[in-house]
């Protein structure tokens, strides 16, 4: 996910001449020698063992007693009351002795729960916690496998945001859509929501007969299906075959319509909004391919993308078969589709092998942000993935510095007590990221790619911990190494805050060329003597980062006549001028700054832009909270929650 994901930062790989150097710098050992074979791994092995006995703080689920299998969700949408309302038949694997299953809920109207024939089971509510809501305790007469639980959402249920009309980019229609994680399915859907309880499931949802719904899950009925008794409602008809975990349970409803890009590849969005969406994503079969060269076949059928409305608060998020997307990305010039090279790279590093716990999920973003940039090097070349790469690692070395809680500095964390969107940073997609180039670098990026690619298929629909990776890595790609864990700084990358003294900051020689123009900005060069040619996204991103944070008005009103950063609809770029407004109170963006901030919610840019504006004393408290009051009913529940804890 870009979180993160949202987004969510893009990754890097080290360019191969400074790989070997910076390896040999660093005291390591590049090895020749060929990875094992590739073999399923034994239900009985080390890492697996090591998987299943994880505590998951996040979930009240007891899955070794009584553990949710599949799921059969029989919903209908009401936009009238803006709720969910019907049932979810659990079907169960039970220890012989279990005497009750206990599920995760949050914010539910529970108005029932059966067995398969009907009858009436007994259930208690627990107490409600802040971050992890209720466990749903259910009694099972012997020998059961199935309970049905009656419900509906309510208006406290985080996973959707019911948007208006107005909210919607062809203001006819309304539209809904959910966000599961990291812990938020279960205000939608009472199960197991923890990502070590992987389930397979299906559904059929009633929507008002002008409306589309899709979920991520195959499609049976893409027209829908009429519904007897209910003329203004239509069914659509879903089914996963392969075990997910249940944060990856997504669904959407609105005016949408499809577009395909590729014999398996195609784009989803409303209906005023697709051909765009479309144009803009026309390479995802070129990325898909790319994808499979580099570390196995896609193993989900189709992959499309959900472009959503603009209150969607990450970047993308990576539900199998059907990324959802913010519209954000849509710059005009495919600059910013790494996005979609990430939460394909999900395909693999997340979706197929998960972290088990939300203390590894480093181990799904790290290593998606690694993927991601490896992709975009296949489709767009070295150059562009370099650039990637180092917006990054600065981005990560700036947001080091104000992490204060050392823990989360870590790659592996303890949110034992928080939410698991405390831990969420820069920190597990670029320390992540940067700890597999030091990998690649050592090992070579043939070995490497191929441990990675045996990795993928040994724990194909499985959970992983930071735990049992490094025992897959001893077994699979360490071992016969003597003393390679201590010449990698294994200890420090993994259980340590900060940076070790081994990770290398990747160069990009476009970066050179664009500080050389920063420099003659400083001294003088008018903005029009400038030597910027056809720079991409990430060269005038990295420009702007590189500006002195003294200029003069005048300094500004010249770049912004003639460049056009306040009027340009490149999100990115837009973003990190307004974050160069704010702290020189440059006038003329602030009126663009309050669009940009009422226009769109995704949580990358909203949660900086209320920071800065709320260091600025004053006006800039003044107008955060003005433009606040105004926005915060537009956001989803994701983004208020941030922002809540930043307006005061």
């Amino acid at each position: 996910m870009k979180v993160s994901g949202q987004s969510i930062a893009p990754g890097r790989r080290l360019w191969a001449a400074l790989g070997v150097a910076a390896a040999l710098a660093g005291g390591l050992t590049l090895m020749a020698c060929q990875p094992k074979p590739v073999e399923p791994a034994a239900e009985n092995s080390e890492v697996l063992t090591l998987v299943r006995n994880a505590a998951d703080v996040h979930s009240y689920a007891q899955p070794n007693v009584a553990r949710v299998r599949h799921v059969d969700l029989n919903l209908t949408a009401d936009f009238k009351a803006k709720v969910l309302k019907g049932t979810a038949a659990l079907t169960l694997e039970t220890d012989p002795a279990a005497k009750q299953v206990v599920l995760d809920i949050k914010a539910l109207d529970i108005q029932g729960v059966t067995d398969a024939s009907g009858a009436a089971l007994k259930y208690t509510v627990g107490k409600a916690d802040k971050y992890l809501g209720s466990a749903l305790t259910i009694e099972l007469p012997q020998g059961a496998q199935k309970v049905v639980v009656h419900y509906q959402t309510t208006d406290k249920t985080e996973a959707l945001q019911w948007l208006s009309p107005s909210q919607t980019e062809g203001k006819v229609h309304p539209f809904l859509f959910s966000q599961g994680q990291s812990i938020l399915t279960r205000s939608w859907i009472p199960t197991q929501d923890s990502p070590a309880v992987r389930q397979t499931y299906s559904a059929t949802i009633l929507v008002p007969k002008e409306l589309t719904a899709v979920m991520s899950a195959k499609m049976l009925t893409p027209k829908g299906e009429a519904v007897d008794g209910k003329p203004g409602l239509k069914a659509y008809r879903f089914e996963m075959d392969e075990a997910i975990p249940p944060y990856l349970i997504a669904l959407a409803i609105g005016d949408i319509d499809f577009r395909s890009t590729g014999k398996r590849t195609g784009v989803y969005a409303e209906r005023a909004m697709v051909e765009k969406s479309a144009a803009e994503l026309e390479d995802l079969e070129k990325f898909v391919t790319a994808a499979e060269k580099i570390y196995g076949p896609y193993r989900w059928g189709r992959y499309d993308v959900l472009v959503l409305p603009p209150s969607f608060p990450f970047g993308g998020m990576e539900n199998p078969r059907l990324t959802f997307a913010t519209p954000t990305i849509l710059a005009g010039d495919k600059s910013l589709v790494s996005l979609i090279a990430h939460e394909l790279a999900h395909s693999w590093s997340g979706n197929l092998v998960t972290n088990a716990t939300w203390d590894d999920f480093w181990l799904n973003e790290g290593f998606t942000t690694y993927f991601e940039n490896r992709i975009m090097e296949e489709v767009y070349g070295k150059d562009r993935a370099l650039m990637l790469q180092s917006l990054g690692y600065t981005s990560l070395e700036g947001e080091l510095k104000g992490i204060e809680n050392p823990m989360l500095q870590q790659l592996h964390t303890n949110l034992k007590g928080k939410h698991p969107d405390d831990g969420f940073s820069d920190v597990p997609y670029e320390k992540g990221a940067a700890f597999l180039r030091l990998l690649e670098q050592t090992f070579g990026r043939k070995r490497f790619d191929a441990y990675l690619k045996g990795y993928f298929q040994r724990y194909a629909f499985k959970g992983m911990t930071t735990e049992g990776f490094v025992a897959d890595m001893r077994e699979n790609l360490f071992k016969g190494e003597v003393g390679i864990e201590d010449r990698l700084k294994l200890n420090e990358w993994l259980y340590k805050p900060g940076l070790p003294s081994n990770a290398v900051a990747p160069i990009s020689d476009a970066f050179a060329r664009v500080d050389a123009q920063v420099e003659a900005f400083k001294t003088g060069t008018p903005a029009k003597d400038l030597q910027t040619g056809e720079w991409v996204t990430q060269e005038w991103q990295r420009f702007l980062e590189e500006l002195p944070q003294d200029m003069t008005e005048a300094q500004l009103k010249d770049l912004d006549a003639t460049f056009g950063f306040t009027t340009t609809h490149n999100s990115e770029i837009l973003f990190d001028w307004l974050k160069i407004a704010i702290a020189h109170h440059y006038e003329p963006a602030m009126k663009p700054l309050e669009t940009f901030l009422t226009s769109q919610g995704r949580r990358k840019f909203v949660k900086p832009l209320y920071e800065d504006l709320m260091a600025q004393k004053g006006w800039g408290v003044d107008m955060a909270k003005r433009v606040y009051a105004t926005a915060r009913p537009l956001y989803h529940d994701v983004t208020r929650s941030t922002v809540d804890g930043i307006v005061k």
